[in-house]
């Protein structure tokens, strides 16, 4: 059997049980075509050899009669988790070398699961970036293509994405932190979801921003991602902020049936200067969700307006703590010193040499709003904005919504080049509608729903109740019945 790789999780699970493949096959298919697939630098660590060994095992498992839902499926691993032995460098030149004694909660958990590693994916260096052109490994390119240009995937997980979109493997991590899975998904055709803050562990992930990340499945669709979040999720003691939780069959609960859920749509997400064709989609997923049974309720959000700027004081000053360990010490890069160079020198030309533009940037910004003239003026008044924007989320679950609709990205995907550096506020209003769900803790879903007049992707985002996955995931299952996305992208690469 061919095309093994454009097979879904779902369907090539169900081909394993029935013994009609293995997942060596399975496996042997994808690693075919993530090396067909250079041009699109969606993998920057091929890891063949462990791929096969895995798979194998997998086999084992299956003949056996025990095997998880996830066991002998071939995944990307985003290069912001740990893998023990193999190059973990977050995208970034400071890391460069690092290979982890230890293995993030998230790996080990899809590896216990019986899930294969085909490599590590390309992604935005330590995850700032919303179109991967922070790489040090260079820009992934998404696999949709409309005329000459190369398009971004989206980012910070952009090789996650683009690999998924072009069937390179079944499924792939991501992490969010403002927007690093939805986005991307938006941008390539494909289903994500970040899960609310603490029901996946962070430990073993190169952390951002601490009190924002959350990893969760990229994937082929909705199914897919219930079945991959299944793996993932769960209570983790070695990560403090870890829910102490159950984790429920999200896959049993899609059951496409959405009659009388309230669906809020929130007037504060209708900006100026939003596409035409961004207004219209939304408007045609809140006509599905409303066949299909929904009521819409209108609702009012109303400190969405400070999101942006009181993400991009929070997330950089977690980042300036968080990046402050990579100093040419202990691992990683170690700047060529000259003679008479003492520690500070050291320090000073590793870390400028050893991060690019985009994360000097941010961690600068977050020094300053961390520093003692600043820190009440910036740092706490963004934390203040914070608790407001969850209390307004907090407000319409309270009234009875069960989920809110929302445009998932402000346009399709656009050129790598076209957002230019002398501006990078131009480049994080690609968030604009995805923070506010890291920002109150929140899960929320990408689900693509439609093309634009140039044949583009273009999803939307649900945002559910906290702890909800399983409801905001069936919610989800209605609305891609609903939009019946099959498109996919025209081979080129």
């Amino acid at each position: 059997m061919t095309d093994l790789n454009k097979l879904t999780l779902a369907e090539a699970r169900d081909k394993l049980r029935a013994k009609e493949i293995t997942s060596v096959e399975l496996t042997e298919a994808c690693l075919k075509a993530v090396d067909a697939a250079d041009t699109l630098n969606a993998f920057v660590h091929k890891t063949p050899e462990i791929a096969l060994q895995q798979a194998k095992a997998a086999d084992a498992r299956l003949a056996a009669g025990d095997a998880p839902a996830m066991c002998g499926l071939p995944v990307g691993i985003k290069d912001l988790f740990c893998t023990k032995g193999v190059a973990s460098q977050a995208a970034s030149r400071i890391l460069e070398g690092f290979k982890p004694e230890y293995e993030s909660t998230v790996t080990s958990k899809l590896f216990d699961a019986g899930s294969v590693m085909l490599g590590k994916l390309n992604m935005d260096e330590f995850a700032m970036g919303s179109s991967n052109e922070t790489s040090v490994y260079g820009n992934a390119v998404n696999p949709w293509k409309v005329d000459d240009r190369q398009l971004t995937p989206g980012g910070s997980s952009g090789g996650s994405a683009s690999a998924v979109a072009a069937d390179l493997c079944l499924a792939a991590t991501g992490t969010d932190t403002g927007g690093s899975i939805r986005q991307p998904c938006a941008f390539t055709g494909t289903v994500g979801i970040k899960p609310t803050y603490g029901r996946v562990s962070r430990w073993g992930i190169v952390a951002f921003a601490s009190s924002l990340d959350q990893a969760g499945p990229m994937t082929k669709t909705v199914r897919d991602s219930a079945i991959m979040l299944g793996a993932m999720a769960g209570h983790d003691p070695k990560d403090s902020t870890s829910a102490d939780l159950a984790v429920p069959d999200f896959e049993a609960m899609l059951t496409g049936d959405i009659r009388g859920k309230k669906i809020g749509i929130p007037k504060e997400y209708r900006l100026d200067g939003t596409p035409d064709e961004i207004v219209k989609l939304w408007d045609d997923g809140t006509a599905m969700l409303k066949d299909a049974g929904a009521q819409i309720v209108d609702i009012s959000l109303p400190h969405t307006k400070y999101a942006l700027p009181a993400y991009y004081v929070i997330a950089p000053a977690e980042a300036s703590s968080n990046l402050a360990r990579y100093d040419g010490v202990r691992y990683g890069r170690r700047a060529k010193l000259a003679a008479g160079d003492g520690i500070t020198e050291m320090y000073e030309k590793t870390r400028a040499e050893g991060f690019g533009h985009e994360v000097q940037r941010r961690v600068m910004v977050g020094t300053y709003v961390l520093s003692a003239g600043f820190y009440d003026a910036y740092y706490n008044r963004a934390r203040r904005v914070r608790a407001l924007i969850k209390r307004d989320f907090d407000l319409a679950f309270e009234a009875g919504v069960d989920a809110i609709l929302t445009p998932a990205t402000p346009s399709a995907a656009f050129g790598l080049g076209e957002m230019s550096d002398e501006d990078p506020v131009k480049m994080y209003l690609n968030d604009v509608f995805t923070v506010t769900v890291n920002l109150a803790g929140l899960p929320g879903v990408s689900v693509p729903t439609g093309l634009d007049a140039q044949g583009l992707p273009l999803g939307l985002q649900l945002i559910g109740r906290p702890w909800e996955e399983g409801d905001l995931l069936n919610t989800a299952y209605a609305l891609e019945q609903a939009a019946g996305f099959v498109a996919k992208p025209q081979r080129w690469w």
